[in-house]
């Protein structure tokens, strides 16, 4: 992937449609564009001005009408903005008519996204998934992209593929999307081996989720020291950090920040990522880490939510952690898995690791086992699927103490000498 340096700061006017058939996640707002012009921030871009339009349905050829899109090529005039950031999903035709009604490059809320992606993958892995998100938002587009094809000088919107390769024919391209769907599926399997090392040690796994600058770098810098860059922006996180945590003298985890979520996420970008989403499958708990300070909390709590739903694996306790609390004046809401903290001085962090430690334990079950030795399989089975704790050869047999699930405490029962929970 070509990544162009921007040397002057692009302004731009950000253009919303409310549409009466709209769904709620398709449609624009005051507030999605608020965070439409932090995303823009996020890219090194400026804001200059905003254009929120109602209609009943978009105008299926230039998406807001002819008469408003002059309006808006008024206003880039006048404020001196040479591109237009639309908050909704365009079509490559509804694309070259708006650049041709208003002379200015055109871009959606995708591409504005994939192009921070672009600017924040550091690791190989993230590269190769940003590259083939992008490949898969140009490859339907390229009879649409006009202007924002021919710029030079790179900018927001051109990091990514160079110029020339999109200019190729479509074949070319599908064979270098091809060419990543393999790379990623080696990546895939290098995950799930590591992940299988993981079990046989015995390690659980928490993720920690949540919308986009939640804080949940701050949060895992807080408790491993990892030390890794938290800013104040979208999306500063991309490349997944795990490190180790001991929640207390007994339970060790790895603990796993991953990339941000927001609305609208483009559905080839989760595609893409899926070697790093995977993650989310396998872990044993997830902590959706909330700014409790968001006024948008609601909306982008539900935004979690659902993405976990689509992600995680069944059955995965969520810990609903309200971070930034020293900031919040407000009540926060109360539960079992809920939790209120501050990264930034600590405070709650300590009840923090407890409720780890709880909600990994719920329907688990520390046991201590007797092992005949021609039963030694079952030792193995511990090992993949259990927290083992201490194994000893003994005259009588192999004796095992170890935490395990309900189905596997049942299984060995009949081994069993002492249980607690």
């Amino acid at each position: 992937m070509e990544q162009l340096e921007r040397h002057v700061i692009e302004r731009a006017i950000l253009v919303g449609l409310n549409a009466d058939c709209f769904a709620p996640e398709q449609t624009a707002t005051e507030a999605s564009l608020d965070e439409l012009a932090a995303l823009l921030e996020a890219a090194g871009g400026q804001c200059v001005g905003r254009v929120l339009q109602n209609r009943h349905t978009p105008d299926p050829h230039s998406f807001i009408g002819e008469g408003k899109a002059q309006e808006v090529r008024a206003l880039a005039a006048q404020t001196g903005a040479e591109m237009l950031i639309f908050d909704n999903a365009l079509s490559p035709s509804q694309l070259r008519a708006l650049e041709e009604l208003t002379g200015a490059v055109v871009l959606d809320r995708s591409a504005l996204i994939l192009d921070i992606f672009a600017q924040r993958a550091k690791t190989a892995e993230g590269r190769l998934q940003v590259e083939l998100a992008q490949y898969q938002y140009l490859l339907p587009r390229l009879s649409g992209m006009g202007k924002s094809l021919s710029r030079l000088g790179g900018g927001i919107g051109t990091r990514g593929p160079g110029e020339t390769k999109l200019e190729t024919d479509r074949r070319h391209i599908r064979e270098r999307i091809h060419r990543l769907q393999r790379e990623l599926a080696e990546v895939r399997r290098t995950r799930a081996v590591q992940r299988e090392r993981r079990m046989k040690n015995s390690i659980p796994v928490v993720a920690l989720v949540g919308y986009t600058n939640a804080g949940k770098s701050t949060l895992l810098n807080a408790l491993t020291g990892a030390g890794i860059p938290a800013n104040d922006r979208l999306f500063d996180t991309l490349d997944t950090t795990t490190r180790k945590l001991r929640l207390s003298e007994t339970t060790q985890v790895l603990l796993s920040d991953t990339v941000g979520f927001i609305s609208k996420l483009p559905h080839h970008l989760v595609d893409a990522f899926q070697a790093t989403l995977e993650e989310l499958r396998y872990a044993d708990l997830l902590v959706h880490v909330i700014d409790a300070t968001d006024p948008q909390r609601q909306a982008h709590i539900a935004v979690v939510e659902k993405l976990i739903g689509e992600l995680a694996g069944e059955g995965v306790p969520v810990i609903s952690c309200y971070n930034k609390a020293d900031l919040e004046v407000e009540t926060l809401p109360h539960g079992e898995l809920t939790i209120a903290v501050s990264a930034k001085t600590g405070a709650g962090l300590s009840d923090l690791l407890a409720l780890m430690e709880q909600a990994l334990q719920r329907g688990q079950h520390r046991a201590k086992f007797l092992l005949p030795y021609a039963m030694a399989g079952q030792l193995e089975l511990l090992h993949r699927q259990a927290q083992v704790l201490e194994c000893e050869y003994t005259e009588r047999g192999i004796a095992v103490e170890a935490v395990c699930d309900e189905i596997l405490y049942g299984k060995l029962q009949a081994y069993l000498i002492e249980s607690e929970g």
